[in-house]
């Protein structure tokens, strides 16, 4: 679809990159030229990813927790030291579990919104100021979730995946000045490793969601890559600010109450 060698002579840095969406989106952009540092928190997945995507074109890694903002800037000292640049940021890292919202401890909550909301920040500013205000260039793309209307079950990561897409705004304002865009991705119900951290009911209640969808599939990992792809590249070079959600028209259409039923019905 894009054409060979799109992003030759560009850095991309890609959060949560050792596996699902994240890898995808590594892989996508090494195959068309890029080099990538990707990064997450265990090492030795990590090491792992980055040997089997080097395969594709140089890919690097740095372990990494968002939320932890020493970490952060030593992702940025390791990007400055092996490419010296970085074009394009993939704030893809994060995590969550289901629950009711009654139920959400005040330590889940915080660990969840710290890592989606905070850690996103955390990255942006950081890379920013290392790297987009002093080339006068940027691209950041905020991997979120179908929030349009609510998040029930999730409550958690639907305020914070919120929290980035208003976030996404702002930055693509404030920092328009310096030619750095910002959008965001939120994709529904992708088919990809990340479903596997779920229990069975879950997964079964994901099955039958695949059947209410108007397109009757979940997305693929290369769905969401082919999105980022367009907002990394020349194609979308006057949109900034925005959010595409890549989920089969869920966020227009379909039953949010599923996942909390099932929950519920689990805890009887």
């Amino acid at each position: 679809m894009y054409k060979e060698g799109l992003f030759q002579g560009k850095t991309a840095l890609v959060t949560g990159g050792r596996s699902g969406i994240g890898y995808a989106v590594a892989k996508h952009f090494l195959t068309l030229g890029a080099k990538v540092m990707i990064c997450s928190r265990k090492e030795a997945p990590l090491k792992q990813a980055a040997a089997e995507l080097s395969e594709f074109g140089e890919c690097r890694y740095q372990t990494c927790d968002i939320r932890e903002m020493e970490q952060v800037q030593a992702v940025a000292d390791k990007v400055e030291s092996t490419f010296g640049v970085l074009d394009i940021l993939v704030n893809n890292a994060g995590g969550q579990f289901p629950a009711p919202a009654e139920l959400i401890s005040k330590n889940g909550w915080a660990a969840v919104i710290n890592n989606n909301l905070n850690g996103t920040f955390y990255m942006s500013q950081t890379m920013y100021n290392r790297f987009f205000s002093k080339q006068s260039h940027g691209n950041i793309i905020n991997i979120i979730a179908n929030i349009y209307r609510g998040f029930p079950g999730m409550a958690h990561t639907g305020a914070a995946r919120a929290g980035v897409d208003n976030l996404t705004k702002t930055l693509a304002q404030e920092w328009a000045h310096n030619k750095v865009r910002v959008n965001a991705i939120a994709p529904g119900i992708i088919e990809s490793s990340g479903l596997d951290q779920y229990p069975p009911h879950i997964q079964k209640r994901f099955e039958e969601g695949k059947e209410e969808n108007l397109m009757k599939r979940f997305g693929t990992v290369e769905d969401i890559s082919n999105a980022v792809m367009f907002y990394a590249s020349p194609l979308s070079s006057y949109v900034s600010g925005t959010t595409l959600y890549v989920d089969g028209v869920e966020h227009l259409a379909g039953d949010r109450m599923g996942l909390i039923h099932t929950m519920r019905e689990m805890l009887q």
